[in-house]
């Protein structure tokens, strides 16, 4: 670096201000409505170039609006692929403002250093909820009195109908919301044993059982909460249904591919199982008021819903504020806490340095080129956090004030380098 580079590099340190750039230019783009307290919660922290719209966008306008953003917030409709991440040169975060990440291409994001967040935990009571609504519904057969009843017949009697007090609640995965279920079950009186792959600690009275063939002949209700990889498609096989207790009931609030629809159906059919309440599907309709088909459709001992577990107005603000924060927290602090492409970092803010974010491909040396940057400039360090992953190393500095800009263009000639940039 000759000197003439020195005092260019120096005058745009002059200019550094509060962040590397105003917060007033940062572009935030939110799709498919989400909730207007994610607006009020980038506004607070003095983001002020906000725009909501309502719906998902096609992708040649997506691609189109893309290009000037720097953070967007999308739900489950708008579709992230390497095509439109391509062309979204200014992106530093997408927060996905619901549970999944599925509608993000996630090796893609993580190869230009883009940080993904979620809300996986946000909606946890309102799933939960709607588990125990269809538990009783269908135990008391109201579902299907309430089928006949619109179409004028009266079916009143107690054939087939009992009190949810003292039945058997199964649960397969006990994470966030099947824990939520167990709580509840057991206010209502339900005796609740649950199977994981992990072990996990019992909530209230709930107890383990070591094999799924143990807890299908215990349960009188089978619910479902487990997560959408390889190890849960198709779980729910022919095979496990016909091993499921007689008249028993099966909920899946989980995910669209882990139950043989067809095989559900024949057991409902057959009388093999007693209902069946279902909020996911192998293929969803991509809009609202799209037509949309299941074999399920037309039982009478079904509850079916479209994909509303989560769609509660409670669950939308709070993942309003979760994931906005979690944007906000990435682009004020460098917090990776919660994302699925960076190494995660907690961090707090530092007002006596100035930090900067590095991002680069973890291959060996690239930490040393670092240190040594450093060395040859002899920048003060005030505070040095890293992380790692398969992918990407993560390498957060607070330096000196006075060397923040001449740092950062050394930094940024680091073989390896993805993004580098000075945070404040």
């Amino acid at each position: 670096m000759n000197n003439n580079d020195t005092i260019i590099i120096k005058k745009k340190q002059e200019q550094i201000m509060e962040t590397s750039f105003p917060k007033d230019k940062i572009k935030v783009l939110l799709l498919e409505g989400i909730h207007s307290v994610a607006v009020a919660t980038f506004k607070k922290a003095g983001y002020k170039n906000v725009e909501l719209l309502p719906k998902a966008l096609p992708e040649e306008q997506l691609i189109e609006k893309i290009k000037d953003v720097r953070l967007i917030g999308i739900r489950s409709k708008t579709q992230l692929n390497e095509n439109v991440l391509a062309h979204a040169e200014k992106l530093q975060a997408i927060g996905c403002f619901c549970i999944g990440t599925n509608q993000v291409n996630l090796p893609v994001a993580t190869k230009a250093g883009i940080a993904v967040f979620n809300s996986p935990y946000s909606n946890t009571r309102s799933v939960a909820e709607l588990v125990i609504a269809e538990t009783i519904m269908l135990v008391r057969r109201a579902a299907e009195k309430n089928m006949a009843t619109h179409e004028g017949v009266w079916l009143k009697d107690a054939k087939g109908a009992n009190e949810v007090r003292g039945k058997t609640m199964g649960i397969i995965g006990y994470g966030h919301i099947g824990s939520q279920v167990s709580i509840l079950a057991e206010a209502i009186g339900m005796k609740v044993y649950y199977y994981d792959i992990e072990p996990k600690l019992p909530l209230g009275n709930a107890m383990s059982v070591d094999s799924l063939e143990e807890l299908l002949a215990l349960s009188d209700v089978l619910t479902l909460h487990v997560p959408a990889d390889p190890s849960t498609k198709n779980m729910v096989t022919r095979e496990v249904i016909s091993n499921m207790k007689p008249e028993s009931i099966l909920l899946n609030l989980s995910r669209g591919n882990v139950v043989d629809i067809d095989a559900l159906r024949d057991a409902l059919v057959s009388g093999h199982l007693s209902g069946a309440a279902v909020d996911v599907y192998p293929q969803e309709p991509k809009s609202k008021g799209d037509a949309f088909y299941t074999p399920l459709q037309k039982l009478p001992n079904v509850i079916l819903t479209p994909h509303i577990g989560g769609s509660t107005l409670e669950a939308q603000y709070n993942i309003g504020i979760d994931a906005a924060t979690k944007l906000i927290n990435y682009l004020d602090k460098g917090s990776t806490v919660g994302n699925h492409t960076i190494p995660e970092l907690n961090l707090v803010a530092n007002k006596n340095a100035h930090r900067i974010l590095h991002i680069h491909k973890n291959v060996p040396g690239v930490l040393a080129a670092i240190n040594n940057c450093l060395s040859d400039l002899n920048v003060n360090i005030v505070g040095q956090h890293l992380n790692t992953n398969p992918d990407i190393g993560y390498v957060v500095l607070d330096v000196d004030k006075a060397s923040s800009a001449i740092t950062l263009a050394d930094l940024k000639k680091i073989d390896h380098t993805i993004k580098a940039r000075v945070l404040y």
